[in-house]
């Protein structure tokens, strides 16, 4: 069968045109019908039973299982099942067909992604409930270590979660590989109302930390989410000042990511030392705004009490880190706030730091004394 003809099967079987594919493929004959059982299409290797579950055509499923003797547990390059593409896409008449027929419920793909994962990333309660009954297991894992649980609550569909704890009482007792909780995963995208599902139903401990010691707390301010940030100290007894494997506590943190908000709601209404040194070179929030170039955040800082002058234990100014960064505007900001150029411990000014064309023009503004 040429290649033409290929793509036309592709075509009506992504169009749901049932009528026209099945009249194709009577013109190509019996003898390619093997063929057509059996193609793997483009780089995904997707055979047309995928198509057809992934665009939600139950008729052309049934078609292709019953009377061309599909394997409904065919992969593709990516060890993706038929069920996983009806799953991930919620469609709710192919993922039952295919159950009813025997799939296999907690089939792998690439990564170790079950169908139950793939549907809980859509957030489609019909087909979840489907999968659930038909035996497929919330805690299993991906090669991350993520299971259906972690992945509802980044989703953030109350129902959803609900269900699986339902389902599956403890199926929140679990760590990624990164020893990342449920917990995180809500915090980090914000997701109020699964938090607070969280804080009722389950028993994580207070400032629970990941591998690289980040708390809930921690994924919350660092990503802006005040309202959630409120509700884990409120509820949970989390703790504005508890600091990672680096020693690096929130209010240095929101200030590598830039948020303002945050920043203010530590230092004005949690009271935070905004001077608090991190890490053993004893950085402040001052340098790693510096560092990461966020100007707006290097004038909030001094706005709420940041020592403009402190240097950390390599003699190092923030000047040295927007240098150091590459930031021309964070660089400007500086010296006008009245940062003069210094030697570090080794004898390297900040300006020596300087490499792009604009930050080296901005030292040549006249705006420092060096």
């Amino acid at each position: 069968m040429d290649e033409n003809t290929f793509k036309l099967l592709v075509k009506l079987t992504q169009e749901g045109q049932l009528s026209s594919l099945q009249k194709q493929i009577t013109v190509v004959g019996s003898t390619a019908v093997q063929e057509v059982r059996s193609k793997h299409f483009g780089r995904s290797g997707d055979t047309l039973l995928h198509y057809a579950a992934r665009h939600g055509h139950l008729d052309i499923v049934e078609y292709l299982i019953k009377q061309l003797g599909v394997d409904m547990e065919v992969c593709n390059n990516d060890y993706k099942r038929p069920l996983h593409e009806a799953a991930s896409m919620g469609h709710s008449e192919c993922v039952s067909y295919l159950l009813e027929e025997g799939a296999k419920v907690d089939s792998l793909k690439k990564a170790d992604w079950t169908p139950l994962m793939m549907a809980c990333t859509r957030r489609n309660l019909d087909v979840i409930q489907q999968l659930l009954c038909h035996g497929a297991d919330p805690k299993l894992h991906n090669k991350d270590g993520w299971n259906s649980f972690h992945i509802a609550c980044r989703e953030g569909d109350p129902l959803v979660v609900e269900h699986l704890l339902h389902a599956a009482p403890y199926v929140w007792k679990t760590e990624s590989k990164t020893r990342r909780t449920p917990l995180h995963t809500a915090a980090m995208h914000g997701c109020e109302d699964i938090i607070n599902i969280l804080l009722e139903r389950c028993g994580y401990i207070p400032d629970s930390p990941d591998s690289c010691g980040v708390t809930p707390f921690m994924d919350a301010v660092r990503n802006g989410h005040i309202s959630v940030a409120r509700m884990l100290l409120e509820k949970h007894q989390a703790s504005p000042v508890a600091a990672d494997v680096l020693r690096a506590q929130p209010v240095h943190q929101v200030a590598v990511t830039g948020q303002e908000e945050a920043l203010r709601f530590l230092v004005q209404e949690l009271r935070v030392d905004v001077n608090q040194r991190a890490t053993d070179l004893q950085l402040t929030a001052l340098h790693y705004a510096a560092k990461e170039g966020h100007v707006s955040i290097i004038k909030t800082l001094m706005e709420l009490g940041a020592e403009l002058h402190v240097k950390d234990i390599k003699g190092r100014t923030a000047l040295h880190m927007a240098c150091i960064g590459q930031h021309a505007d964070a660089v400007r900001t500086l010296l006008l706030l009245g940062l003069k150029d210094s030697q570090d411990a080794s004898g390297t000014t900040a300006q020596q730091l300087a490499r792009k064309p604009d930050v080296v023009q901005a030292f040549e503004c006249g705006l420092t004394d060096s």
